[in-house]
């Protein structure tokens, strides 16, 4: 059975979310505090986090944070900021999906099977496809690891992803709804933003001058160059 850690200090709500995920076959743990939270998630190693922001003790972008330092499980940020920078702020801290309260519960039931559909059920492919060599660069897609002038680089899965795909297919253009379907799948519940949350950490992860690059293809997407 999977589980998932509900962050909320509004026990209506996350009472509400849990009746609704144990009704969908999930364990759950209800936590309020944002540190508290933090130690709980050690303790239960849930394979989904619900995260609200607006906490005590941390907030959700804290939480976010801590629990990206040495975890890639998926986390969805439940927020009352409707803004913009907030939907993008969470990503940018490594969030996999975000809903702005108040929410349909079915609809967060759909994105929360999306996200685990995404990051926890096993994917069959070729594995002899699965590694791209540059010059600096290492893409390994059987062990979900990147290494670039000779270290590893800690990059959450969608991120290798992004990467390992658009490295696959080099000089191809891809829009950014090409990019959600090929790699977050037809039913994400996003938006194209996200594409662009990703791409900007994978550039800010490999700075520098490289005979490779993810160029911007204004009005169009993006294509990988090398």
């Amino acid at each position: 059975m999977l589980k998932i850690l509900v962050v909320d200090d509004d026990t209506n709500i996350s009472e509400l979310i849990s009746l609704y995920l144990n009704k969908e076959g999930y364990e759950t743990r209800e936590v309020a505090d944002g540190k508290l939270a933090i130690q709980v998630f050690e303790e239960y190693k849930p394979d989904l986090v619900l995260l609200d922001i607006m906490l005590p003790g941390a907030d959700g972008y804290d939480v976010c944070k801590e629990i990206r330092k040495h975890n890639r499980t998926p986390i969805i940020m439940l927020t009352a900021k409707g803004e913009i920078f907030d939907k993008v702020l969470g990503l940018e801290l490594g969030a996999d999906d975000y809903m702005v309260k108040p929410f349909d519960p079915k609809e967060l039931m759909a994105r929360v099977k999306a996200v685990l559909r995404r990051n926890i059920l096993p994917i069959e492919e070729d594995k002899a496809k699965n590694r791209i060599i540059l010059d600096n660069l290492i893409i390994d897609k059987d062990n979900y690891s990147v290494t670039y002038e000779g270290n590893l680089v800690d990059l959450p899965p969608k991120e290798l992803e992004v990467l390992y795909f658009l490295a696959s297919h080099p000089k191809q253009v891809f829009t950014r709804e090409q990019l959600l379907d090929k790699i977050w799948g037809y039913d994400f519940v996003g938006d194209t933003r996200t594409v662009d949350v990703h791409i900007k950490r994978l550039r800010d992860k490999f700075e520098g001058e490289h005979s490779w690059s993810i160029k911007t293809v204004w009005g169009v997407g993006y294509k990988f160059e090398r």
